[in-house]
């Protein structure tokens, strides 16, 4: 076991850029949410590929699908469209606000796209100065110059050279710091309405509103990232669905394919209209194989059996987590909605998330975090009860061992 682990890192060090650093396991098999490793360990899934086996791994509805249509067309660009293309828009427009859909490869090629058409948007159908974007400190929107500009985390985006311009960060959840540097010249207000990658930090109802009512008196217009909390993540479809706020622009990916790669960046007719032919594009964006898959995995999320069991699973995954806390006592706080989910370590564990998530995997949990001092939970939507009673288990033990050692 220790020999198969060291070839696979060495080979890891060799060939792969040094911008990862992988668990020392190479998971090779996956069912519901259980995973094996080279040797035959097996692994309960909390992680769910960072929110994107939505599904779990191999569910029969997708494995069926991929098949279905592999075995029909795979790829033809954008010269022409494609059926499972247009199905798959025809259902997102049908369970959204959306009039009109782009498809793309990942969460980052769907924010570009939407920050792209926002500056354009505005451009061309109100003034050629509105270029200002607001977006929030502790942002997450992707890893291209654009995205990763607009996110507000710099540790991302310094050292590549200059940055795109005209962009503003505030603190989330802080309405009057948005007030105070909104004006005539703001064409979008971009945010996550939980904040993944930034703790798991859900947005404030009377925020989210105030937003949108800005948007509104500036001629802004309100993009949501919905790349990690959609797709059934938060118990509705999307996320603005809880709160009866409605974007001008969404975006979401990662679970969209159940783990095809895949997103889309949704919107209306009127903004959509800004458009022309060869304004922007993609290769593989919405090619038949993703959206066969997509669809499919829709097909199954969005119905009342699969977003009732997500509030079913959450209640079970808060209710363990304070049973564990209340014998550790290594949480200040479990927060997040449906099964997107982070607990705070309390300031004596403060950067021990990693050694947790590393002791987890020692007892077969895979398990993800936000920042240093976040669990973070983000399992699939149909996990099985037993599987996060036995999932639990492990996470117990591995907190035992860090606070044993401690």
């Amino acid at each position: 076991m220790a020999k198969q682990q060291a070839v696979a890192r060495d080979t890891f060090e060799k060939v792969m850029l040094p911008i990862y650093a992988p668990a020392d396991f190479v998971p090779v098999r996956g069912k519901g949410s259980r995973v094996w490793d080279q040797q035959g360990r097996e692994y309960v899934d909390f992680a769910g590929g960072i929110a994107v086996t939505a599904l779990g791994h191999c569910h029969p509805a997708l494995v069926a699908a991929l098949h279905e249509q592999g075995e029909k067309l795979w790829h033809v660009s954008n010269v022409f469209t494609n059926e499972p293309a247009l199905r798959l828009a025809q259902k997102l427009i049908d369970a959204t606000f959306a009039e009109r859909v782009f498809f793309a490869n990942s969460g980052a090629e769907a924010n570009e796209a939407a920050f792209k058409l926002a500056r354009y948007y505005a451009s061309s159908k109100i003034s050629p100065f509105k270029s200002k974007i607001i977006a929030f400190h502790h942002a997450f929107h992707g890893r291209t110059l654009f995205t990763v500009s607009v996110g507000g985390q710099p540790k991302y985006s310094d050292g590549f050279g200059p940055k795109p311009a005209d962009i503003v960060h505030v603190p989330f959840n802080d309405l009057d710091a948005v007030r105070a540097v909104i004006d005539d010249h703001t064409c979008a207000v971009v945010l996550e309405p939980v904040q993944g990658e930034g703790g798991v930090m859900p947005a404030t109802q009377s925020f989210l509103q105030g937003v949108r009512e800005l948007c509104d008196r500036h001629q802004a217009l309100l993009v949501f990232d919905e790349v990690q909390s959609g797709m059934g993540r938060t118990g509705k479809l999307f996320t603005y669905m809880h709160y009866g706020v409605t974007p001008d622009i969404l975006t979401t990916a990662k679970a969209l394919g159940g783990g095809f790669p895949i997103s889309a960046m949704l919107t209306t007719h009127e903004i959509a209209s800004a458009m022309q032919v060869g304004t922007h594009g993609t290769t593989y964006g919405g090619n038949p194989l993703a959206c066969a898959v997509a669809e499919a995995a829709l097909d199954v999320i969005n119905t009342p059996e699969v977003m009732a069991g997500i509030e079913e699973r959450h209640g079970l995954f808060v209710e363990t987590l304070e049973k564990i806390n209340t014998q550790y006592n290594i949480f200040t706080q479990v927060r997040g909605m449906g099964l997107l989910l982070g607990a705070e370590l309390s300031p004596a564990y403060h950067g021990k998330a990693r050694d947790i998530l590393h002791a987890a995997a020692s007892e077969g949990l895979m398990l993800l975090n936000a920042g240093p001092d976040i669990l973070r939970f983000a399992p699939s939507l149909v996990i099985e009860f037993a599987d996060i009673h036995e999932g639990m288990a492990r996470l117990e033990k591995a907190i035992a061992k860090v606070v044993g050692s401690h």
